[in-house]
């Protein structure tokens, strides 16, 4: 597509189906064929389907583990992990449930390391990569707890696996009786967040379902019927009953509900339940349908979602397939396959995909060849298939990797170019040329998971990252709302130094793949305040053009920018203790702050994993230039730059030239 502006009536008619968009529900997104987008990496079945029925073969699975000596080491030791569970840790009643995301430093937001021992009773405190003695809080036990019970679940669905294959009725009989202890205790726990009682909040219950319905389908003809009824009665049904009510929406929390859902429907043969969770007005199909955008990636644009939708729906079509319901989700499974295979083709030469919205933790790599191998019971990939054949777990014990005898080598597969593309539909655009890569989030399609980004570029130049979105810590931690989803974290042009106010479905000016260039506006940036942002690589060097303008009389201006490297500050900057004074929070994150004043421009070299760049702030008339050390994905830091008109403005035009130095 050429590079052109669109017309007026154009712009303002997208603009406004955009809003829409935002603000009422979301329309389903067009996805034709599916089956066919996306395929270099998929292996298809002699019927042309990308996604394969899983199975159970449990007879195949003796054999292997009596004649293989391999498989007789790998189950010996399986066995001895779940007996020294069953022997050591049994489940509380006094115990309440917390947040995964409080289970952080209280120093630096970064995740704490779980371990099984209880704190305050086999341990006086916890601990995480950069915070080696933090105490022990009503908030972080309640955190230790949701890990500990997410672990006991899988110990349950680990013993009756041990007990179908072996026949050995001590873990059947242990499955069992956990499952007596939570019906029996259900409702002793208080509720918290949206009626959940054993964990904090409904998506706890909604990821666990995996382990308990597949322990009580296992378990069989061990159970009672009227033991396997009390089961359904007083402790499936309270928790279908909460994840049926809540989440009444398009979310991937609300996709990991109907997916337990459908779990327990198939278990406990409720086909009412079942096409309720399918085809409701916020069942599955409509979570992909409208969840789902035609570029296949997830709406709530985080991709570490992404992959946490298709976790959800990866239990559930393991599931279909042994039920033999497969068929009936064909389109669900190969849409959701699409989704997980899109970042692959957005991918940053350093192997990890851009990070927009608040995922929290690293980057998603991609291709992800551990996420490949665990899935390839319904998403047979030639990278999956080859890692799942190396790999002895209960997955490749009872449903064996199809051989990969006629398809390429995996070690020869290459992987599918990284190309300029325009993801309208997810409000997202990468550029590729001269050496650069660059990719720009102009637009937000929901409040769910948005930051004060929206306009937010990341850079790599060849394998030189330069510029990157950190995404955000654990949600509990102060540092995730006051610093890490602010606008200064994030390179955007700043109000009275915030970013903008999200959702922001933003107006795409135009866009072309040759010449390099897109542009995108915000009329709504912030309250009275609007930006318009045009990224373009011309004659080997990143340019960004970002305008900043108010309705409401002067404001401080500002732009926020940020580089994985080191600054060599020319003669005149100094310390600024005062940084922070009078601003919004986030500005007491960064440390060692200098500033200078400048007219019209400056110029600031910049080494980036051995790359040097000149970069060229422009702006009109007097600013300032601080430079600090800001907080990047924890523990690191990184070196940052804000600069501000010194007087008020109406409207400002920032530029930014980022030009590889000469060698």
């Amino acid at each position: 597509m050429s590079f052109r502006r669109m017309p007026r009536f154009a712009v303002l008619t997208c603009f406004l189906l955009s809003v829409l968009r935002v603000v009422g529900a979301t329309a389903a997104f067009p996805k034709p064929n599916p089956e066919r987008a996306l395929p270099e990496l998929k292996i298809y079945d002699a019927a042309g389907r990308p996604w394969r029925v899983a199975r159970e073969d449990w007879d195949t699975a003796r054999q292997l583990v009596r004649a293989d000596p391999a498989w007789r080491d790998w189950l010996r030791g399986e066995a001895a992990s779940v007996d020294r569970w069953m022997q050591r840790h049994r489940d509380r009643v006094e115990w309440r449930c917390g947040w995964w995301h409080d289970f952080v430093s209280p120093k630096d937001g970064s995740h704490l390391d779980w371990t099984e021992e209880v704190p305050g009773e086999q341990v006086a405190f916890l601990h995480s990569a950069s915070d080696p003695k933090v105490e022990i809080t009503p908030k972080i036990m309640g955190g230790w707890v949701f890990s500990f019970r997410g672990s006991h679940a899988s110990n349950l669905h680990r013993a009756a696996r041990l007990y179908r294959l072996s026949g050995d009725a001590r873990y059947a009989e242990w499955a069992a009786a956990q499952l007596d202890f939570y019906a029996a205790h259900y409702l002793e726990w208080p509720e918290n967040r949206d009626g959940a009682r054993l964990f904090w909040q409904t998506l706890d219950i909604a990821t666990n379902q995996f382990h308990y319905t597949n322990t009580v389908r296992l378990l069989g003809d061990y159970v009672t019927p009227q033991r396997r009824a009390l089961w359904q009665r007083d402790f499936f049904r309270p928790q279908v009953d909460v994840l049926n009510r809540t989440m009444r929406t398009i979310h991937n929390i609300a996709t990991w509900h109907r997916c337990a859902v459908m779990q327990v429907a198939l278990v406990f043969g409720d086909e009412p339940l079942w096409r309720e969770a399918l085809q409701g007005e916020f069942g599955l199909r409509q979570q992909v349908a409208r969840g789902i955008t035609s570029d296949y990636l997830w709406y709530e644009q985080s991709f570490g979602y992404n992959s946490y939708v298709v976790r959800a729906v990866q239990g559930l079509f393991t599931m279909a397939g042994v039920y033999g319901r497969a068929p009936e989700l064909a389109n669900e499974m190969a849409v959701t396959e699409n989704l997980m295979l899109s970042p692959v083709y957005l991918r940053f030469p350093d192997g990890h995909a851009p990070n927009p919205a608040d995922n929290a933790g690293s980057p998603l790599r991609v291709p992800d060849r551990g996420t490949l191998a665990s899935v390839y019971r319904v998403f047979p990939t030639t990278l999956g298939l080859a890692a799942a054949a190396a790999t002895r777990n209960w997955d490749t014990l009872l449903d064996p990797p199809p051989t990969t005898t006629g398809h390429p080598d995996p070690g020869a597969v290459a992987l599918p170019a990284v190309t300029s593309r325009n993801l309208e539909s997810s409000r997202m655009a990468l550029l590729k040329s001269s050496g650069w890569q660059v990719f720009f989030h102009y637009g937000q399609l929901t409040r769910s998971h948005a930051q004060a980004e929206a306009l937010n570029f990341a850079a790599f130049y060849g394998d030189a990252d330069i510029t990157h979105d950190p995404g955000t810590v654990g949600y509990g931690s102060p540092l995730h709302k006051e610093y890490y989803t602010r606008g200064l974290s994030h390179n955007v042009p700043l109000v009275n130094g915030e970013g903008s106010e999200p959702p922001q479905p933003g107006e795409l000016l135009a866009y072309s793949a040759g010449p390099a260039r897109v542009a995108a506006r915000l009329p709504l940036y912030r309250k009275n305040a609007h930006a318009e942002r045009t990224l373009a690589i011309v004659d080997g060097a990143l340019v960004d053009t970002t305008t900043v303008g108010s309705a409401a009389g002067p404001q401080r201006l500002g732009l926020a920018l940020h580089v994985q490297g080191k600054a060599r500050l020319p003669a005149g900057f100094v310390a600024a203790p005062d940084f922070a004074k009078g601003r919004p929070a986030a500005f007491r994150y960064w440390r060692d702050v200098r500033g200078t004043t400048g007219r019209d421009q400056l110029t600031v070299e910049v080494e980036c994993s051995g790359q040097r760049l000149q970069l060229t702030f422009a702006a009109p008339g007097e600013f300032t230039l601080w430079h600090g050390s800001a907080p990047d994905l924890p523990p690191r830091r990184r070196e940052a730059f804000y600069l501000e008109l010194i007087a008020p403005a109406t409207t400002a035009t920032f530029t930014t030239t980022f030009a590889p130095a000469a060698r």
